[in-house]
């Protein structure tokens, strides 16, 4: 390359670039977020003072680079002079013998690529040398509870969860010490970061009360490539997530806020049925929607797939359910099906099942 290279000064460009990022796409067809390049270093100050890289860090990011999450972090190696561990894609196994391999010191991916390590058999997991990393990173979509506890039981206290979004960036970042006293928690949000929970009038509510969550970082997005934007108040802006915070400052997400289950007048957060499931031995992954319902405007559906060698029935779930919550949680539809429909970042296609039967026990 440098030989084939005009020998002519190369000016910097006029204006400072930019990177257009699609959003997961979820609940639709997905979004082109602008995002504007930043001078200086504050981003990878919010960062580090969460998760603690280090110069010549050496990360193996496993996470898709075309996502925000994963981009970022390539982006965070390069200051940090990281070398960088890749492959063409995901499978468990491959990516356990690469860590015994490589001996990275970090590990970037979204939660369920751990629940899939997770998942490899003991006597295959065990017999690979992990002993070289002291972060693992995941952002991208919800991390169980369950999930961190079970991974940190398993590798060591080296989980950092990152909350945030494509239009966002961060918002908040779960530190090992953060997720052994509350697992469910997504963390407290780094320096220079706001966040704020508010009710449908805009004002903010006490701690431990659920509302929207709104949040403002040095690096918002700069709108959709469509001219849209999301909804700001007071210049913080909508996640479309509903959560709490507690008294120490810690944020809890609960859900997507169009993900609410409203039946016969009750609110149902699926997060609070789906972790409730999650303690089901027999279970590997599941989620909760919201489906029509004649008499009661909406009622809960559970998606279940099991473990390899297991069974359960409907009745024993919703009796699970029941004796963990209110009587009005407990999901009508049980649907056992092989796996849940996932895009590349791991997070759920809930759209897809809205009309999907699955193996239904009724």
């Amino acid at each position: 390359l440098i030989v084939t290279s005009p020998a002519v000064k190369v000016e910097p460009p006029s204006k400072a670039g930019r990177t257009i990022v699609l959003s997961s796409g979820t609940t639709g067809r997905p979004k082109g977020a602008n995002r504007h390049s930043r001078p200086g270093l504050s981003p990878m100050v919010a960062v580090l003072s969460r998760i603690p890289y280090r110069v010549h860090e050496r990360m193996f990011i496993e996470a898709p680079l075309f996502h925000t999450w994963g981009y970022a972090m390539l982006q965070a190696a390069i200051p940090l002079r990281a070398t960088i561990v890749l492959r063409s894609r995901f499978d468990p196994e491959q990516t356990l013998q690469t860590i015994e391999a490589t001996r990275p010191t970090a590990l970037v991916a979204v939660p369920v690529m751990l629940q899939r390590m997770l998942d490899v058999p003991d006597a295959e997991r065990r017999k690979r040398d992990t002993s070289s990393m002291r972060i693992a990173a995941v952002s991208g979509s919800a991390l169980p509870a369950t999930l961190a506890t079970t991974f940190m039981d398993e590798f060591g206290d080296v989980l950092y969860n990152m909350y945030g979004s494509t239009e966002a960036s961060w918002v908040t970042i779960a530190t090992p010490a953060d997720l052994r006293a509350r697992p469910d928690t997504a963390g407290t949000p780094p320096p220079g970061t706001k966040v704020a929970i508010l009710d449908d009038a805009g004002e903010r509510v006490p701690p431990g009360t659920t509302g929207r969550i709104f949040a403002a970082n040095e690096l918002p997005f700069a709108g959709y490539t469509s001219g849209d934007t999301k909804e700001m108040r007071d210049g913080l802006m909508s996640l479309g997530d509903v959560g709490h915070l507690d008294e120490q400052g810690r944020l809890f997400v609960q859900g997507r806020d169009d993900d609410m289950i409203v039946s016969g007048g009750e609110n149902v957060f699926p997060s609070a049925i789906e972790e409730v499931l999650t303690g089901l031995p027999q279970v590997r992954e599941v989620t909760v929607i919201g489906v029509p319902d004649e008499d009661f405007g909406q009622r809960a559906a559970a998606f279940i797939a099991l473990r390899e060698g297991e069974t359960l029935d409907a009745d024993a779930v919703r009796a699970h359910v029941r004796d963990h919550l209110a009587r009005f949680a407990v999901p009508r539809d049980v649907h056992f099906v092989d796996a849940l429909p996932r895009n590349a970042t791991g997070k759920i296609l809930r759209r897809e099942l809205q009309d999907r039967p699955g193996d239904t026990t009724p």
